[in-house]
Order: structure tokens, then C-alpha cells, then sequence
């Protein structure tokens, strides 16, 4: 079974073009890319468009699955949100894209690895400082 983990500190994140591919191909959906500052008097957040050439430069632009016009309301974003947090690391899709995109999957503060482990083995991803890695799933108590 292949899994991706963030092999950096930092912690797992796709980058835009990954995110487009991602969303597509799973969703079959379209991705929209927005940009984040705070009002003047910063009472609430103000989105505004941006290109997918400038969401590869912007830092943490977030994405959309709708198109939500110019400036949308924060009910808006939070409605159409894609939270690359919620992919399934072993998604087959997931999978593929990493190993076409390569590095260019890697999101801002990532370094992306696809790591193999034998099949039918309970998982779970541990991380430190956002290095991540693949550990056999166990018991605790505290």
C-alpha cells in the first residue's frame, strides 16, 4: 500500500496546480483560488479572486470547489472550502498525482513522499514539527 507523508518540517500541504488536479479527478469539480486579508478595522476576513499563476505564489491561498464571483462572504468560503487536511493519504488519486506532479505537488512548506508499507496493516500518520511518518496502528493510554 502506498501512503503520502510531508518528508520536511513544515507539515503536508498540496500546491495549487496539485490542488486542481485533486479536486478534478475526485470531485470532478473545478478549483477557484482566493486571497485572504482582514478589514480595516479587522471586524472580518475580505476574499478576492486570484488566478491559479498567482495562488502558486500567494501564501496560503485558499481554495474553492465554486466559482464565488470577486469577493465573496466568509459564509461563502466556509460553504465551498477544500481542506486538503480531510484527503485520505492512501487515495489512489492522491497517489497519482504525486508521482506525476513530483515536486511540483508540493505544497509551501512541504516535501512529499510516497512511502510503501505491506498490505493490510492498520496505520496511522505521526508527525513532529510537521515531519511526518507511517507507524503501525497501537494502543495508548495516558
Amino acid at each position: 500500500m502506498k501512503i503520502v507523508i510531508n518528508d520536511c518540517y513544515g507539515g503536508f500541504g498540496l500546491s495549487p496546480k496539485a490542488e486542481v488536479e485533486y479536486i478534478k479527478r475526485k470531485l470532478g469539480k473545478k478549483a477557484f483560488f482566493y486571497e485572504s486579508h482582514y478589514s480595516k478595522n479587522h471586524t472580518k476576513s475580505i476574499y478576492t479572486k486570484i488566478s491559479l499563476s498567482l495562488a502558486e505564489k500567494a501564501f496560503c491561498p485558499h481554495v474553492v470547489t465554486k466559482d464565488l464571483g470577486a469577493s465573496p462572504t466568509s459564509e461563502e468560503m466556509n460553504e465551498y472550502y477544500f481542506s486538503e487536511g480531510d484527503i485520505d493519504r492512501a487515495d489512489p488519486i492522491l497517489i497519482q498525482i504525486v508521482e506525476e506532479l513530483g515536486k511540483k505537488a508540493n505544497g509551501q512548506c512541504a516535501e512529499l513522499k510516497i512511502v510503501e508499507i505491506p498490505d493490510g496493516i492498520r496505520w496511522v500518520i505521526s508527525e513532529y514539527d510537521g515531519i511526518e511518518r507511517v507507524e503501525e496502528e497501537h494502543r495508548s493510554w495516558c
